[in-house]
């Protein structure tokens, strides 16, 4: 085996076990607030703040630090759309906060980039 398809093998095994590849594919539930052909977003099953809701993309990258310049439609796509749920939601003139976290230490608990749009709650600084 070459180690191109080793390392295809490997990926392929990542994101069958990746819980928003699962979300994405409909074999989890999830209380979906927009989806399209780019991204899926959905309240979060554990919230932080009133609204609570993950977006991520339905390409599999497993954190921000694996992007590459090819993504930068994605997350452009991705943050445009955070703004149009936050406006949907009711929250775009209070205020929201959109949240990514890159690496364990950061907090990111699922090697999938996804992004937190937070509100409904004055937010605080530092954040964590």
């Amino acid at each position: 085996m070459t180690c191109a398809e080793e390392q295809s093998l490997r990926e392929a095994k990542r994101m069958s076990d990746c819980i928003f590849c699962k979300i994405i594919a409909g074999e989890i539930p999830s209380e979906r607030v927009h989806e399209d052909e780019v991204v899926v977003a959905f309240r979060d099953i554990n919230p932080q703040a009133p609204t609570h809701i993950v977006i991520i993309p339905r390409k599999h990258v497993p954190s921000l630090g694996h992007l590459v310049a090819q993504d930068d439609a994605i997350i452009g796509h991705l943050v445009r759309i955070a703004a149009q749920i936050a406006r949907d939601e009711g929250i775009a003139e209070g205020g929201y906060r959109l949240v990514a976290n890159c690496g364990a230490a950061a907090g990111q608990s699922v090697d999938h980039v996804h992004f937190h749009l937070l509100g409904g709650r004055q937010m605080e600084w530092p954040p964590g």
